[in-house]
């Protein structure tokens, strides 16, 4: 049996990564995309029907992907799920056995190639009763992988979406509709992240700290640090420059906890 159509959604809270997705899949002319922006407005599409393949993201505010999948299941045909995701590949390996496949931010053309290849045959090949066992088993998975954050971040450089390591940057900032990695030569623009509280669930598990509402702070690249006015802190951070940043008064406290002092 050869699929020939593939109706796909796309679930991702960032604007920027569902329009990335959607634009890579614009080179497989046998696949219909559409987009949902949370939990509740893919699992309305998922309802409706007709959907085969799912690209979801895992980490969405308040529902996340899983919560998305457990759901679907009630439906008279679900869908297979794709996670697109931004851990290291190696500590995702427990998601390949069980899921139809996982991608990894950013996402690259080949990789979605082969990805769609492998749905083709899972929805040519599996047995409801296997999809049902390999769902059943990512369920009890979830949130017992040990997934590390990726050590690296993408960044548009130029011209072309490059790869620095989350050690490099000194710090990330909000800069009107964009976020920027700082490092010490120069200012990039962070590839699809929107908000801080996005580049925070990147970086969990990374030593980055949000010392206000514009910035995470890579500790390990704090130089020194001193109270200033009105309760906040000063942060001078290790780099030619010797930048200044402002931990705000309310988060001094963990500032100091993150860093032992």
């Amino acid at each position: 049996m050869t699929i020939l159509h593939l109706r796909a959604l796309i679930v991702d809270d960032e604007a920027p990564a569902r329009d990335e997705l959607l634009y890579l899949l614009q080179a497989h002319p046998d696949v219909e995309a559409i987009c949902a922006s949370n939990a509740q407005e893919a699992l309305q599409i998922l309802a409706e029907g007709g959907v085969d393949l799912v690209f979801q993201d895992i980490q969405m505010p308040g529902q996340d992907g899983f919560d998305v999948l457990a759901q679907a299941q009630a439906l008279e045909r679900p869908p297979l799920f794709v996670f697109v995701t931004a851990y290291d590949q190696h500590a995702i390996r427990a998601f390949d056995e069980n899921a139809a496949d996982y991608l990894l931010k950013p996402v690259s053309p080949d990789r979605l190639a082969k990805s769609l290849e492998r749905v083709r045959r899972h929805l040519a090949e599996a047995s409801p009763s296997g999809l049902s066992d390999a769902i059943e088993r990512l369920l009890s998975s979830a949130g017992k992988t040990g997934a590390r954050p990726l050590a690296k971040l993408a960044v548009e450089q130029g011209g072309r979406i490059a790869l620095i390591p989350t050690a490099s940057i000194l710090f990330i900032e909000a800069d009107e509709k964009r976020l920027v990695a700082v490092t010490e030569t120069e200012r990039l623009t962070c590839h699809g992240l929107a908000t801080l509280a996005k580049a925070c669930e990147r970086l969990s598990g990374q030593p980055f700290f949000q010392a206000n509402r514009a910035q995470l702070v890579n500790l390990e690249r704090v130089a020194e640090f001193a109270p200033w006015f009105g309760g906040k802190y000063c942060v001078v951070m290790a780099d030619t420059a010797r930048t200044e940043v402002t931990v705000s008064r309310n988060r001094v406290r963990e500032f100091k906890d993150k860093l032992g002092v």
